[in-house]
């Protein structure tokens, strides 16, 4: 799918089970998408978002790279 920011990019997610990490899709009763968990890019525009009943809702994190925990 296109980045919602509109830098351009273009997002794939894997929606299989066997990937880490992996989404899940639903369609909503007005057949829009859902996609759970959020998406976060840890490259390019590092947008972070959720999609709900296919609209984008913004965290107020969108646009810093993600935090990495190393243990």
């Amino acid at each position: 799918m296109p980045c919602p920011c509109g830098c351009g990019d273009s997002i794939t997610l894997s929606l299989q089970t066997i990937h880490k990490p992996h989404w899940s899709l639903s369609q909503t009763e007005s057949l829009r998408p859902t996609l759970y968990p959020s998406v976060w890019r840890d490259v390019g525009c590092f947008s972070h978002f959720w999609v709900r009943d296919g609209r984008v809702f913004w965290c107020a994190d969108t646009g810093f790279p993600p935090v990495t925990t190393k243990f």
